[in-house]
């Protein structure tokens, strides 16, 4: 049984999303259900003079009133396969989340993209800018972009990390985002995320980095911001060559990371290391 607001929805008895999630699908939710009653809440649409598509035929995702526990959402996350639903929480702000200001795109556009294209790119283009004293950030590896990292080794069950971390993060007092995907990486795009605008215009190429650090990493999306994103992380670097070797990635991904953190790829591999928990912040 779902609830939205005060009313009980029984088509999710017979195998249907209420319309309201169902509005979230281009099929209407054909063949979904989510068993779990939810607080109050409604859909979010784009903006139409923030988006960056014309036309924008369903709503963005669904937003909570209220906000909601580390429990609640791990058990949002363990209905995914059943539902179609990547719950994610949110900074607890009016913008852009209720003020529509999220530009979304298919996750379609998201298999155009690679991380290691996407990594040489910026490494390539940010060595063509510096000056000479500024390479000294990129050391052990300088000019040479290195590329994405081996994967690292599982400790424990991705979605057990995930609803662990969940439980940091929603001590945050944060509302809750339900966004119709097939995997968590995807909702930086479908979801219109704008939060790395300074570093990157387009979140897609973006959204396949998080996706192949889905795949080798056992990374979970579980946290967005205005300008943050919070991954739980199953398979960390847990030596430090590895572990420099990730944040020549994340460098990549989140120059601010480094330059206004740790300072050098190096200082920043060992605050990475073993640990099940990347935060990146945007400038």
């Amino acid at each position: 049984m779902v609830r939205i607001g005060s009313v009980e929805m029984d088509d999710c008895e017979r195998g249907h999303l209420p319309p309201l999630l169902g509005q979230l699908f281009a099929d209407g939710g054909e063949g979904r259900w989510l068993p779990v009653e939810l607080p109050p809440g409604d859909v979010v649409w784009p903006d139409p003079g923030y988006s960056q598509l014309s036309i924008r035929v369903r709503p963005a995702f669904w937003l909570s009133e209220v906000t909601v526990s580390g429990e609640y959402w791990a058990l949002l996350r363990a209905q995914h396969e059943h539902s179609g639903l990547w719950p994610v929480l949110l900074e607890d702000s009016v913008q852009p989340w209720a003020a529509g200001q999220i530009a979304p795109d298919a996750p379609t556009e998201i298999d155009n993209y690679h991380a290691a294209a996407f990594m040489t790119e910026v490494w390539s283009d940010w060595v063509a800018k510096a000056h000479a004293d500024q390479i000294d950030l990129l050391d052990p590896f300088g000019p040479q972009c290195p590329g994405p990292a081996p994967p690292g080794r599982l400790v424990a069950d991705p979605g057990v990390v995930a609803d662990w971390y969940a439980g940091l993060v929603a001590e945050r007092r944060t509302p809750l985002g339900l966004v119709a995907v097939e995997r968590g990486a995807d909702a930086l795009a479908v979801m219109g995320w704008q939060g790395a605008l300074n570093h990157n215009e387009w979140m897609v190429p973006l959204a396949a980095v998080v996706r192949s650090w889905e795949d080798r990493f056992g990374a979970r999306v579980v946290g967005m911001g205005f300008n943050t994103l919070d991954l739980s992380v199953a398979a960390p670097p847990t030596t430090s060559e590895h572990a420099l070797h990730v944040a020549a990635e994340h460098w990549t991904f989140c120059p601010d990371s480094i330059i206004q953190g740790a300072g050098t790829l190096i200082d920043y591999a060992e605050q990475i290391k073993g640990r099940n928990a990347w935060s990146f912040w945007w400038d």
